[in-house]
């Protein structure tokens, strides 16, 4: 059974920065691509970004494009999401996810894809 646990979050000044990680407890992670989701208060969860099993490609929501980057060390079983720039509508719960895709060149946001959720790691920004 894969589990993800996610870390990182915390309160931040708008403008500061973040980093956080998401450990998966499998052998083959290289085989699953990750996205990571956030869901604001009243809400509905959405995906701020993915990337592929192998981490070579990646895709962005358009309104983190140059602020986040996701990546991926298959050695370490780790992903990661770096936020920079943060302004107060970034809060919310950050959640990673998983799904078993290896080979694949893309990777997508559509939450229903991913079977595998963490438990979330909480992003709160003051302004």
């Amino acid at each position: 059974q894969v589990q993800l646990v996610e870390s990182g979050g915390g309160l931040v000044q708008a403008g500061g920065s973040l980093r956080l990680s998401c450990a998966a407890s499998v052998r083959t992670f290289s085989n699953y691509a990750v996205a990571w989701f956030r869901q604001a208060p009243g809400n509905e969860r959405e995906g701020v970004s993915c990337i592929t099993n192998s981490g070579k490609v990646s895709i962005y929501a358009h309104d983190v494009k140059d602020r986040f980057t996701i990546s991926k060390d298959n050695d370490k079983n780790m992903t990661y999401l770096q936020i920079n720039s943060l302004q107060p509508e970034a809060t919310g719960v950050y959640y990673c996810a998983a799904d078993w895709n290896p080979g694949s060149h893309m990777c997508t946001m559509v939450s229903r894809r991913y079977g595998i959720w963490g438990q979330g790691t909480q992003v709160t920004v003051s302004s």
